[in-house]
C-alpha cells in the first residue's frame, strides 16, 4: 500500500527543475512510443524537437509558424493562469476561443464590404466579450448555485462546437461558399484580415498583444494588489475572506478575465492563419493551453517559454507525420503525455511515497 505524505519543506531547485524533468521524461516515453509504431525514435524526436528551428530544409517555413502556433496558446494559457492561480478552474477556455472567434467575426461579416480603420479594432473588443460572456455562464452557476465550475465550463465547450456549426451552416455561411459550411474568407477583406506586419516573420496583431499581455500580467501578478488577493484565494480562501476579497466576485473576475483572453485569441486566429469559420476550425488550443499554464507554472514569463516549446511540438510534430508517416494521434498522445510527467513530479517534489504492509482485518 502506498501513501503520500506531504514533505515539510519541498526543494526550491527540485520546483522549479520539474518543467525541465517533464520534458526530459517526455522525450523517453515518446521515444518508447515512437519504437512500438515501428519508428526510429530518436529520428522522430529530431524531427520534432529540433528540425523545425535548425535544419534549412524547413526552417524558412517553421520559423515564422512558431510564432503562429504560439500566440493563441499563450494568450489562452495566460487568462487560465489567473484562475488557476486562485483555485478557480475554467477548463472550458476552447468554447470561449470558438465563441470568441464567432462574435469577432460576426461583426466584419455584418457589415462587408465595409471598410474602416476602426473595423479590426471593434472585432477584438467583441471577440474578447464574446469570450467573457461565455465565461460567465460556469461563473454566475458557480456563485449562485454553487455549481462546478470544471464540469459546466467543459460541458460548454461541445455547445460551442455545436452553435459553430449552426452558424457556419446559417446566418454566417458564405453566400459565395458554393454551398460549404464555411464563411467568408477574411483573406479577402482588408479592414477585417490580420495579416502579417513584417512579411515570412508569423509577426501579426494577435502575436503583439500576446507580448503585451505578458508584460501586463506579470506586473499585475507580481506588483498589484490583485495579483495578491488572487495569491490569498488560492491557497486561503478563508483568509481571503476576512481580509476583504470576496470569493464570489474573484470567480467572476477571474473567470472574466480567461474568457476575454480566450476569446480574443479566437478572434485573432479566424481573422489571421485560419481566414474563415468552418466546422473544422477549433483544433485544440484552448485544452493545449491547460498544459502550457501549468508548464509555464502559472507565470507569465514560463507561459511564453512554455508556448514556443508547445508550438515547436505543433509544428515538429506535423514535419514527424509527413516525413515519418506516423499518426496524429501518436502526436497528440506524445503532447499529453508532458502534461503527466508534469504532474507525476509536481507530486513526487510535494509529497513523499510511504510503503505500507496493509492492515487485515
Amino acid at each position: 500500500m502506498i501513501r503520500l505524505e506531504p514533505r515539510a519543506n519541498p526543494s526550491k531547485t527540485m520546483v522549479f527543475l520539474t518543467p525541465i524533468l517533464a520534458v526530459i521524461a517526455t522525450m523517453i516515453a515518446g521515444g518508447i512510443l515512437f519504437t512500438i509504431l515501428g519508428k526510429n525514435p530518436f529520428e522522430a524526436i529530431r524531427i520534432i524537437f529540433l528540425d523545425p528551428l535548425f535544419n534549412e530544409q524547413f526552417a524558412s517555413y517553421a520559423r515564422p509558424q512558431l510564432l503562429v502556433k504560439a500566440a493563441p496558446l499563450v494568450m489562452i494559457a495566460l487568462g487560465l493562469s489567473v484562475g488557476f492561480r486562485a483555485n478557480i478552474w475554467n477548463i472550458g477556455a476552447e468554447g470561449q476561443f470558438i465563441m470568441g472567434a464567432i462574435g469577432g467575426a460576426a461583426v466584419a461579416l455584418a457589415v462587408h464590404p465595409l471598410e474602416s480603420v476602426l473595423l479590426f479594432p471593434l472585432m477584438i473588443i467583441a471577440g474578447g466579450l464574446s469570450g467573457m460572456a461565455y465565461a460567465m455562464i460556469p461563473a454566475i452557476l458557480k456563485t449562485k448555485f454553487n455549481a462546478n465550475e470544471i464540469l459546466v465550463s467543459l460541458m460548454l465547450v461541445y455547445v460551442a462546437f455545436n452553435f459553430l456549426a449552426a452558424m457556419v451552416t446559417g446566418p454566417l455561411k458564405s453566400p459565395i461558399g458554393y454551398n460549404f459550411p464555411e464563411s467568408r474568407n477574411f483573406q479577402e477583406y482588408p479592414s477585417a484580415h490580420n495579416a502579417e506586419l513584417i512579411a515570412n516573420t508569423g509577426l501579426h496583431w494577435g502575436v503583439v498583444m500576446t507580448l503585451g499581455l505578458v508584460i501586463l500580467c506579470y506586473i499585475i501578478l507580481t506588483r498589484h494588489i490583485f495579483g495578491y488577493r488572487v495569491q490569498l484565494m488560492g491557497q486561503s480562501p478563508k483568509a481571503a475572506k476576512f481580509s476583504g476579497v470576496s470569493p464570489n466576485w474573484m470567480i467572476v473576475i477571474c473567470l472574466g478575465i480567461s474568457g476575454a483572453f480566450a476569446g480574443m485569441a479566437g478572434l485573432f486566429e479566424v481573422a489571421g492563419p485560419a481566414g474563415k469559420l468552418t466546422t473544422t476550425f477549433p483544433v485544440g488550443y484552448g485544452f493545449t493551453a491547460i498544459i502550457v499554464a501549468f508548464l509555464g507554472r502559472l507565470h507569465p514569463i514560463g507561459i511564453l517559454l512554455a508556448g514556443l516549446l508547445m508550438a515547436l511540438t505543433y509544428i515538429g510534430g506535423e514535419l514527424a507525420q509527413f516525413q515519418l508517416s506516423l499518426p496524429a494521434a501518436s502526436i497528440q498522445v506524445f503532447q499529453g503525455m508532458l502534461l503527466f510527467f508534469l504532474l507525476a513530479t509536481d507530486v513526487l517534489v510535494h509529497f513523499k511515497p510511504r510503503f505500507e504492509k496493509r492492515k487485515t482485518i
